[in-house]
């Protein structure tokens, strides 16, 4: 189902060491990688994939006190940082729950709170979570109350609570005991791409609503369906390739393999939003470097028409599944492969061009004339901004 995508050796070998899979598997796969590479060559692969404390883990768990240094400093170093991550996660959850504010933990937060074992194997930059909208205002507020930084990490974002609210979202940091800086993603819209409708994205208050708890946490995970949902649609956000590119794929894997789908339930959410074609890629990548269980009859029901599949897949092959610092697309490169993820021309027309209520909200005129400025202002927006429009 992936024509056009193919695997040098030590990619394959990569990919099944760090799925997840039992020990045996992913231990036999990366003793291969060891052997064909050596140490230091194959330190080096992983490290330019973000995927080293992964592979660490495997190695440490296969040679035990033969590892070398740099393995374990890496999984070390991961381990401790999450975990500070995973702390303050909880005690913030909590301050929020004192308000009446649920929280849900989102991507590779909630996995390493609530699916994953290993906070080592769950790097991660950031932190985000997921509060309703009519809630967004007063976390703000407690977030500032609790010494973060108001401040967003793309100099073409201004930190206005205004600005923010109508995006879906804020960013703050803030230093954690021992000098660890913690990025911190407030966000009332789940996925939030410049690319993703707003009506294409699950409603915050139907994901809380859902929610499931975490056994000694305040914080809350997305349900099975739901989880997956928002990765998939995160990971098209990221055109499966751009940083951290590679290493998102890893999370659809661990949702698949440790949560109990209903896929009947999933596929009826994902043609109800119209975003067959960015979750069949999410599914279908995946599957196709870690032998991801996803049914057939799944993929079948989201697959886009063969020139499509054929078209994105060459194309992914081309700017490289793997090493997701290096660039991967041109701004009209960008903007012709993102339109290609709508699942037809309705659908881009409509991405492009969004009803006049969001027009107004998110650009913030109430003069009904002044609409086509906007539309253009938008289409300008949309090719030129690395900020969500």
């Amino acid at each position: 189902m992936m024509p056009g995508l193919a695997l040098t050796e030590p990619q394959r070998l990569l990919c099944r060491a760090i799925a997840d899979e039992p020990v045996e598997v992913r231990g036999a796969a990366a003793r291969r990688l060891w052997e064909q590479l050596g140490d230091q060559a194959a330190f080096a692969l992983a490290q330019e994939n973000q995927v080293d404390p992964l592979l660490a883990h495997v190695f440490m768990e296969i040679f035990s006190s033969e590892v070398s240094a740099p393995w374990r400093q890496a999984h070390d170093e991961t381990f401790q940082r999450i975990g500070l991550y995973l702390g303050e996660l909880d005690r913030l959850a909590a301050r929020l729950a004192e308000e009446g504010i649920p929280l849900v933990a989102l991507k590779n937060g909630g996995i390493a709170r609530g699916i994953f074992p290993c906070p080592g194997c769950c790097p991660m930059g950031d932190l985000d979570v997921l509060v309703e909208k009519r809630h967004f205002r007063r976390a703000h507020e407690l977030l500032l109350d609790e010494d973060y930084n108001f401040e967003f990490r793309s100099p073409l974002e201004k930190a206005s609570l205004e600005a923010a609210e109508s995006g879906g979202g804020a960013e703050y940091w803030k230093i954690l005991p021992g000098g660890a800086r913690l990025w911190l993603e407030l966000q009332w819209r789940p996925v939030a791409g410049r690319w993703i409708r707003p009506d294409q994205e699950p409603k915050a208050e139907e994901l809380l609503a859902g929610s499931i708890p975490i056994p000694g946490s305040a914080a809350r995970l997305l349900a099975p369906e739901d989880n997956l949902l928002q990765i998939a649609l995160h990971t098209a956000k990221h055109s499966y390739v751009r940083a951290p590119g590679f290493r998102l794929h890893t999370d659809v894997d661990r949702i698949v393999r440790r949560q109990p789908l209903n896929w009947e339930v999933f596929l009826t959410r994902v043609i109800s939003l119209e975003v067959k074609t960015p979750v069949y890629f999410s599914l279908a990548l995946p599957r196709f470097l870690f032998g991801t269980p996803i049914p057939d009859e799944v993929l079948a029901q989201l697959q886009p028409p063969a020139w499509k599949i054929a078209l994105i897949t060459g194309w992914l092959q081309r700017v490289g599944l793997f090493n997701p610092d290096e660039p991967k697309f041109g701004r009209a490169g960008f903007v012709f492969f993102t339109a290609l993820l709508y699942d037809d021309l309705k659908g881009l027309l409509r991405g492009l061009f969004p009803g006049k209520a969001w027009m107004r909200a998110h650009y913030r005129f109430h003069r009904g004339w002044l609409l086509p400025y906007y539309y253009g202002r938008r289409l300008v927006d949309l090719a030129l901004r690395r900020v969500s429009t």
